[in-house]
């Protein structure tokens, strides 16, 4: 009898072959329409989605958006009607590799490269001069976190900025494991990682962020751009009360908004009215 492992191996090989060629799921009419709204940018030689809506008249201020793994900008869909109350401009992209932007591979993704393209899209949008609002999740936070680096050196545009859910237990200090919850949509996704290489280069925005703990955290650490961090306490990824206490002993400067207790990883859709609430409470309060 041949050992366990080789028969398991034989049998995932043409079942992966299989999944690899079957097509991805039909758009709902909802991508569909959230696709056709929005627009493309090339940042070396990749095409990048965008969306860009004007919002509130009379109002000079502009909100981006940062969406997290393993997601897209469509994770912004049930606020985004309330955002265009408020902004002037609500903006948001999808990263290099995720959503409807172009999935290179080869490609070494990283966190810094995330950056590069919100800068090059702010310049893209004739923004480059106006302060900006940013609102971040999850790997978007760990972007906006190297925005924040940049502007403490040289960039003028960043002003107000938020972290919510995010993935900040892996900067902070361990409390417990990591493990991911997913969450209902405004609509069907489409099959985001089709193999496992490209899902391992996805993955190393893991390591990059431990290799550049200190330049991330040590951002936050030191700025003087308001924070504030909507937190959902049934979140798996950064688990209550550990995930808040430590947030608030490293953070202290920072304010903080805790929903529901049945809210979880992706409070934005979970918990839109309460989410957009605190947030907008947050932007008002200047």
């Amino acid at each position: 009898m041949k050992e366990w492992w080789v028969q398991v191996g034989l049998l995932s090989v043409p079942l992966l072959a299989v999944y690899l060629h079957i097509p991805p799921p039909q758009l709902s009419p909802a991508l569909l329409a959230w696709r056709s709204s929005g627009g493309y940018f090339t940042y070396r030689d990749q095409n990048i989605f965008y969306r860009d809506s004007t919002g509130a008249v009379g109002s000079s201020d502009v909100v981006v958006l940062l969406h997290g793994f393993p997601t897209s900008s469509y994770d912004w869909c049930k606020i985004w009607e309330g955002l265009t109350q408020r902004f002037r401009r609500v903006i948001a992209l999808d990263f290099v590799g995720f959503g409807f932007s172009d999935k290179p591979r080869p490609h070494r993704y990283s966190i810094f490269e995330q950056a590069s393209i919100v800068e090059g899209l702010v310049r893209h949008l004739g923004l480059h001069h106006q302060r900006i609002n940013l609102l971040s999740h999850d790997y978007g936070d760990t972007v906006a976190q190297e925005l924040l680096h940049r502007k403490l050196k040289a960039l003028d545009w960043l002003f107000f900025f938020i972290f919510f859910s995010p993935g900040l237990g892996l900067f902070l200090g361990p409390t417990r494991s990591h493990r991911r919850q997913s969450t209902g949509t405004c609509g069907r996704r489409p099959r985001l990682l089709p193999n496992t290489g490209f899902l391992f280069s996805i993955l190393q925005y893991i390591n990059q962020r431990k290799k550049h703990r200190d330049r991330w955290v040590g951002a936050l650490m030191s700025t003087s751009v308001p924070l504030h961090l909507i937190y959902g306490p049934l979140d798996p990824v950064n688990p209550h009360p550990e995930f808040l206490q430590l947030y608030m002993k490293v953070l202290p400067m920072s304010t903080v908004s805790v929903l529901d207790d049945h809210i979880s990883h992706y409070p934005q859709l979970e918990d839109p009215t309460g989410f957009l609430n605190a947030y907008l409470n947050f932007i008002n309060s200047f």
